[in-house]
């Protein structure tokens, strides 16, 4: 009789070869120990298996691990100055078209969450009673969310930084304890943690304090948490979730303190929009702006600089956690995937710091992905927008999107494919808030607060329809830096078109809102 061949578990290059089990009494215990993250696991043969033989039983592939770094108000021309963003350009794939549904923090933060547009979310602005944390949880955003469908998957999940405004983190929602949203295994957020320092963090239900010690700056805290988390729950066989989502570069633009007098001389980048030199044909919100001054300008210049100080902190945080993945070994298991909430306008147009635009400067932002069968070095021209942020994550783990989601995953494009019927707009609906001292985001005279519109980008024409009648429409073919709004030459036709097109977007829900993103 012949001596069975003993199959051996492959292992990692880099990595030490798991120890061999002797006997039965061994194999069951190291069965007991695993038990948390393997399913079937018994002491009992299994069905059909042969008595007296060692069968071989494939284990299930461990769904790959997702890491989403978030940042607040972080602008496509920042990039230039993140050298390890732009190391994930060149290791993985660009999304060139990425566009926010709103470019106002909360509306947005609700829409990446679950995947659907701000008229089905309810969150039009930062505050009650039209927006904030509040009417989210209310409208059953909590339960909406990506969180609770990867938790309910086996994934192990972390939430860290900035979750919504209005969110205290010692609210304590009835309970003994501060509250801890549905779906995250580890929870570590903070209420205001625009000025860096100085702020509480709900760390699991409990509350903690930091203070103005250079070690407390947030985003530096948010690092160590985050490559702590990717530490512990890299050795698991349990996949996981991460959402690291900072403060920076949001106002009052406060960086770390080794990265305070860093690029002394650097000025905001000035495009043919900077400072327009005729602003006659904008609509009337924007048409009473005077022309910047040089002291305006040098404030500009100031707070861009500052932007840039603060962004290297994200970069490091970036580097440090896709360090730490490589060092276990799992990079190449792991989605790595960085962007922001929205842009940022400094100067574009007239307007100083801020953004709940249209234009391009605040809709338009980075999103780059790095991770398993992602290409390096790819881009794709296609739409996307912060619908597909949440379907995306769900179809990385291998689940579908719920019903009701109004967004697509973008996995597809992430290995080489392109979706049938994928739409060829992007939608973008803006309330006008209410002014508050107590809104971080609020603009008052100078940043310019736009009235409430709705508009569509195309991939040559933008079109806006304000809540009080004007249009604005560029032809970015011709015009790429929307220096001239011809929406009063527009022929009768096109204008319906566009019109029918963005009343069916903005009353689109689910499967609907695919069909309206098309413009032919």
């Amino acid at each position: 009789m012949t001596r069975q061949r003993r199959l051996r578990p492959r292992v990692r290059p880099g990595r030490p070869r798991p120890a061999r089990p002797r006997g039965r009494a061994a194999a069951v215990l190291l069965c007991l120990l695993a038990a948390f993250v393997a399913s079937g696991c018994s002491d009992r043969a299994a069905p059909g298996a042969v008595q007296g033989k060692r069968t071989a039983t494939p284990a299930a592939a461990k769904k790959p691990n997702i890491i989403f770094v978030l940042t607040d108000d972080l602008s496509w021309n920042l990039v230039a100055h993140m050298a390890q963003v732009q190391k994930m350009q060149r290791d993985g794939l660009t999304f060139d078209e990425f566009f926010m549904a709103d470019s106002l923090c909360c509306t947005s933060r609700a829409t990446i969450l679950t995947g659907r547009y701000p008229h089905n979310t309810k969150v039009r602005t930062n505050f009650p009673p039209l927006g904030g944390y509040q009417v989210f949880k209310q409208n059953g955003g909590e339960q909406n969310a990506f969180g609770p469908a990867l938790q309910k998957a086996g994934y192990r999940t972390a939430f860290l930084g900035k979750y919504m405004n209005g969110y205290q983190p010692d609210d304590k929602q009835g309970g003994a304890r501060p509250y801890v949203p549905p779906g995250w295994s580890e929870w570590y957020v903070a209420g205001n943690g625009y000025p860096e320092y100085g702020y509480n963090l709900n760390e699991n239900g409990r509350l903690v304090s930091y203070g103005h010690r250079p070690q407390d700056y947030l985003t530096d805290v948010l690092a160590n948490k985050g490559t702590d988390f990717v530490r512990r729950a890299g050795g698991s066989s349990q996949p996981f979730f991460m959402e690291i989502s900072t403060f920076a570069p949001h106002g009052p633009f406060v960086s770390a303190p080794r990265y305070a007098k860093s690029f002394p001389h650097l000025k905001a980048p000035r495009s043919p929009s900077f400072n327009e030199k005729d602003i006659s044909d904008k609509p009337s919100w924007l048409r009473k702006h005077p022309k910047l001054g040089k002291g305006a300008i040098a404030r500009i210049d100031e707070g861009f600089r500052d932007r840039v100080r603060m962004v290297q902190s994200v970069d490091d945080m970036i580097g440090r956690i896709r360090g730490e993945l490589a060092t276990l070994g799992i990079d190449r298991d792991t989605y790595v995937v960085f962007g922001s909430d929205n842009g940022f306008h400094m100067g574009e147009h007239r307007l100083a710091g801020g953004k709940m635009t249209a234009f391009d400067i605040d809709i338009h932002v980075p999103y780059i992905v790095t991770g398993p069968g992602v290409g390096a070095g790819r881009h794709v021209g296609e739409f996307a927008q912060n619908t597909d942020l949440a379907p995306t994550f769900l179809g990385m783990a291998g689940l579908p999107a719920p019903a009701g989601t109004d967004g697509r995953s973008l996995v597809p494009f992430l290995r080489g494919g392109k979706p049938a019927g994928w739409r060829q707009a992007a939608l973008v609906e803006h309330v006008k808030p209410a002014p508050s001292p107590d809104d971080p985001d609020r603009q008052d005279s100078a940043p310019g607060a736009p009235t409430t519109y709705n508009a569509i980008r195309t991939g040559d024409a933008l079109y806006v329809e304000y809540a009080d009648g004007e249009h604005e429409y560029y032809d970015l073919k011709h015009d790429p830096d929307e220096l001239r709004n011809i929406a009063a030459q527009l022929p009768e036709q096109r204008r319906r078109e566009l019109s029918n097109q963005l009343y069916a977007f903005v009353h689109c829900s689910g499967d609907g809102c695919a069909a309206a993103g098309q413009t032919g």
